[in-house]
């Protein structure tokens, strides 16, 4: 799926020949007649000196009733490498999804006027995309290398907006509002038409497909100094970003978004499972898993049975999920969830007893119930609830152990 970075040679109308650039950053503006001269030229300068890549400046002008596009068609009448699109509608998500999909350019990128965030970042944005390494990079204010200067409030609206989408949509990206993303040609193509907003939720919308596609998101810690005369609306942005997630949430319940084509199209394949036959990923977690909760039920049985006669039902079923427990613990540890070595082994066993005490609490709240209705079930019966229960406990055990237990493993 990748595009050729080397910047390959193609033929004009003339039958002259012209260099494709490998990067085409795109500057949307609205009425930004001053802020615009010194923009170019400092990212011109910049590029220049810096990328070592062939590069184009477009500036997106978005209906501007100022002087913005003549300053525009100035800069490019001046510089080469410098080209003007002139929108007769405003919305900058409009004009990324027209200029993207028109760009020959291998990477597409896009940066804020003001140029809040600093240059020293592009090349670490864009670099993991013309290796193939990544498909989507972003700039993150939100990283703990990131040094970021603005104000309490956009601070607080920024984080409570990130809060917001990993709880309703689940995402894993830090900062979907930074303007300072790029992305390859190819991904552009193939997500754009799926994306409806022409506003500031471009860039969310955007993000949330490619990660829910499989994609790969890169994610550079910038510096960033807030432009205090920003024209950004914050109130009506965050209403109409909320409307944004409500919409997303809906067409992915009603699966409006042909994710599992785009997934197919332009997802990363599973990398090769370390063991042959062995499924990877979730898949392979829930096989081994299900192997470890086999032998931890059998085991359970036996000890159960063994020590009933001793201990009665209660306390046999204590004796023997705790040992169990223990080994189903050591088993899915290193077996499940491929974490080997001392280091953590003694927090983990910790963790597990918590979850140990859960399961416990699980079924022993069955065998209460059990003989609460039953003055006397008989063995087999409390068998067959206690196994029942297990069920349910490992079932509990692998989503705790999963999500909780081996999380970064």
């Amino acid at each position: 799926m990748a595009d050729t970075f080397l910047a390959p040679v193609t033929a004009d109308v003339a039958g002259a020949t012209a260099v494709r650039p490998v990067l085409d950053v795109v500057v949307p503006v609205y009425n930004e007649e001053i802020d615009l001269e010194p923009c170019v030229r400092r990212l011109h300068e910049h590029l220049s000196s810096q990328l070592p890549y062939t590069f184009r400046i477009t500036v997106a002008d978005n209906a501007s009733t100022d002087t913005t596009l003549e300053v525009a068609n100035r800069l490019a009448t001046e510089y080469s490498h410098v080209r003007v699109v002139h929108m007769p509608e405003k919305g900058r998500g409009r004009a990324l999804r027209r200029v993207w999909l028109e760009s020959d350019a291998a990477v597409l990128a896009y940066m804020d006027v003001d140029l809040s965030t600093d240059l020293a970042g592009v090349l670490p944005l864009i670099a993991p995309l013309v290796s193939g390494h990544s498909d989507v990079a972003i700039g993150t204010r939100l990283h703990r290398g990131s040094r970021v200067v603005r104000g309490a409030k956009r601070e607080f609206i920024s984080r409570s907006y990130n809060l917001m989408l990993r709880h309703s949509l689940s995402v894993k990206f830090t900062d979907a509002q930074c303007g300072f993303k790029a992305i390859r040609r190819d991904v552009a193509q193939a997500l754009l038409p799926h994306v409806e907003d022409n506003a500031w939720f471009f860039d969310t919308e955007l993000l949330v497909l490619a990660e829910r596609a499989g994609l790969r998101i890169h994610e550079v810690p910038v510096d960033w100094i807030d432009d205090p005369n920003s024209t950004v609306h914050i109130y009506t942005t965050a209403r109409d970003d909320i409307r944004g997630i409500v919409r997303l949430v809906r067409a992915f319940a009603r699966g409006k978004i042909p994710l599992h084509d785009l997934s197919v199209q332009l997802g990363r394949a599973p990398l090769e499972p370390l063991t042959p036959g062995v499924p990877a990923g979730l898949t392979r977690q829930l096989v081994r898993f299900a192997g470890v909760g086999v032998l931890s039920t059998l085991a359970y049985i036996v000890l159960f049975l063994g020590l009933h006669p001793s201990l009665g039902a209660q306390g046999a079923n204590a004796a023997a999920l705790l040992i169990t427990a223990i080994g189903n613990t050591a088993l899915n540890r290193r077996f499940t969830f491929g974490v080997r070595g001392r280091s953590g082994a003694a927090q983990h066993q910790a963790q597990g007893l918590i979850v140990f005490a859960l399961a416990l609490g699980l079924t022993s709240g069955t065998l209460f119930l059990l003989h609460a209705t039953n003055d006397e079930p008989g063995r087999h019966l409390e068998l067959a609830v206690t196994v029942a229960a297990n069920l349910l406990a490992t079932l509990m055990r692998f989503l705790l152990l999963r999500r909780w237990v081996f999380r970064r493993a």
